[in-house]
């Protein structure tokens, strides 16, 4: 059942609010909200949908975007796309404004350092979950490798690789 748009809107806005990091940090809680939770896409759906959404141009934010539009169309795309950004700029804006009275106090830049550990934990579990998801098509955990290596070790353009990852997966798809 397609979830109304107040829902898609609701979720989205909730996860705006927890964007800390983008949508790399958010893929956790995004995941666990429209799989688990929500049951709006499937597991495989889910990873498919977020690689898309960072392999295509623009922020990556857009993963939020693809969502949306997998989950009710492009009216739900456009609401997802509202509800990952309004809160959020609306909180940025606010922020930024308490900021500049704030210069110079002690506690700040403590508070701002605070936040980078943070930030740098969600990614690592967004990576975590969308590693588990992508591991169960048998050769991932060879593409990674294969994948690290190559923009480790090479001076080439890592969109090779990404190109070579997905004929691979292409070839191999169920």
């Amino acid at each position: 059942m397609t979830p109304s748009w107040l829902e898609i809107l609701g979720t989205f806005a909730l996860l705006s609010l927890l964007a800390v990091g983008g949508a790399n940090a958010l893929a956790p809680e995004m995941f666990r909200l429209l799989v688990e939770t929500r049951g709006w896409l499937d597991e495989a759906s889910f990873v498919k949908l977020f690689a898309l959404s960072q392999a295509a141009p623009g922020p990556n934010i857009l993963a939020a975007s693809v969502m949306g539009m997998a989950v009710a169309g492009l009216l739900g795309g456009i609401i997802a796309t509202i509800g990952i950004l309004g809160p959020a700029a609306i909180l940025a804006w606010t922020v930024a404004g308490w900021l500049d009275r704030l210069k110079g106090a002690w506690w700040l830049k403590p508070a701002q350092g605070g936040l980078v550990p943070i930030a740098v934990g969600l990614m690592a579990a967004g990576g975590i979950i969308l590693g588990e998801a992508a591991f169960s098509f048998w050769a991932a955990p060879l593409i990674t490798a294969g994948t690290a290596a190559f923009v480790a070790l090479t001076p080439r353009n890592p969109l090779w690789a990404l190109l070579l990852g997905g004929l691979i997966g292409l070839a191999f798809a169920r």
